[in-house]
């Protein structure tokens, strides 16, 4: 079985453009099936639904989504494996612009779309720093300028990335990440392997449940800000 992970804003086209990918895999007899990783709710299991696609959805609620990720992303793999899945598409929200859900060695491919603003590149971090696959949604709507200033602040954050522009509407563009995902590698598990990088290392009392503000109730880790009182 084949896995692929895709994540990317909220709200860039992802749902559009695995559903896209999926109809153009389907052609060639290959059974695909997606979990979707979101924080409080989801409604793309209805758009899966409708066109057949075998979908679970997975809410981390107030647990940080690369964590919860990680957590199940096995129990994913054994699900897809129960299903006789030849590909499984796990799609990840990006909450808080700094998700990483890459492990080394599985197709990473981020979905960021040209109207977020052409600085958005610069200020998503893992999720776009680390994805071997770049895919800019919505660039039918800007001008060729634009288009040209956001790919080149993609290409500043991650230079190694493939970038394609897929509109997610008419599916053009799809043929090319089909492409570029053609040499997946079957894996039967993901025990020992590795993150592409770390996640949000912050446990303090906040995140156990503390409400109060004060200095007195901040305890674990801690990051205080360095202000300038002279200007």
């Amino acid at each position: 079985m084949k896995l692929i992970t895709v994540a990317g804003p909220p709200s860039s086209g992802k749902t559009s453009v695995i559903l896209h990918l999926i109809k153009s895999l389907e052609l060639e007899k290959e059974k695909v099936g997606v979990v979707k990783f979101d924080c409080l709710t989801s409604f793309d299991h209805i758009r899966y639904e409708e066109n057949n696609i075998p979908v679970e959805i997975g809410l981390s609620g107030k647990i940080c989504p690369d964590h919860f990720f990680i957590s199940n992303i096995e129990d994913a793999l054994y699900w897809s494996e129960k299903l006789k899945l030849d590909i499984l598409i796990t799609e990840s929200a990006g909450l808080c612009n700094r998700c990483s859900p890459y492990i080394k060695t599985i197709p990473a491919v981020c979905v960021i779309d040209n109207l977020s603003g052409i600085n958005t590149p610069r200020k998503i971090g893992p999720m776009l720093k680390f994805a071997d696959i770049v895919v800019i949604t919505k660039g039918d709507i800007v001008s060729q300028a634009e288009r040209e200033v956001f790919s080149f602040n993609v290409r500043q954050v991650n230079s190694k990335a493939k970038i394609i522009f897929i509109n997610g509407i008419t599916g053009q563009g799809i043929l090319l990440l089909k492409k570029y995902l053609g040499d997946i590698k079957d894996i039967t598990t993901l025990r020992e392997k590795q993150l592409r990088f770390t996640t949000p290392a912050s446990v303090c009392s906040y995140c156990t449940g503390e409400t109060r503000i004060s200095e007195s109730y901040q305890m674990g880790m801690i990051k205080k800000m360095e202000f300038n009182y002279e200007k």
